[in-house]
């Protein structure tokens, strides 16, 4: 025989509001069953985007900003979200201890989040990366070459803004 419960979870409501904005205002109890229920997933649609996630992520010419960076320290994104970093690091140096990377800032204390450190064995060194920075208010990514013989190059693009909204790329408009 069929049973339903109520739930009284703030955690849960929360969830659903976030995921489904059309819900706020409705006053009723979430409830539990202990019938089995097919389940549709339909978060994707439910966050705003049906594009699935490799696609949203895509390299499109207008959603790109490229950097290269040689012997500086420079600032590559500033402004608040979520950001794919992808490139190559070339070190050609062959000096102990030079080298290049990431770090982020908050304009008060800096923290190194990648980097690639020459050993000092002379030969090309060269790293690819490809990672996801989450930049908050008043914080800023900096890519660091420490030498003319290190060159950092590569491109960013923001994939969702600070509340975690997908940013789809430049021209693509989902059907």
């Amino acid at each position: 025989m069929a049973q339903i419960r109520p739930i009284t979870s703030e955690t849960l409501e929360a969830q659903i509001r976030d995921l489904l904005p059309s819900q706020n205002g409705f006053t009723e109890d979430l409830q539990a069953s202990n019938v089995i229920t097919p389940i549709i997933d339909l978060t994707r649609a439910a966050e705003g985007s049906t594009t699935g996630q490799n696609l949203q992520t895509a390299l499109a010419f207008g959603s790109q900003t490229g950097f290269e960076v040689t012997n500086a320290i420079t600032a590559i994104v500033n402004t608040p979200g979520f950001y794919r970093v992808f490139g190559v690091l070339t070190c050609s140096t062959g000096a102990a201890n030079t080298g290049g990377g990431f770090s982020m800032t908050d304009g008060l204390s800096t923290k190194q989040i990648w980097a690639h450190i020459d050993s000092g064995h002379g030969s090309l060194g060269v790293s690819g990366f490809d990672f996801v920075a989450f930049l908050a208010s008043g914080i800023t990514l900096n890519a660091f070459a420490d030498s003319a013989n290190i060159v950092v190059t590569g491109s960013t693009r923001q994939i969702a803004d600070v509340n975690g909204t997908l940013v789809n790329p430049s021209g693509f408009t989902p059907q």
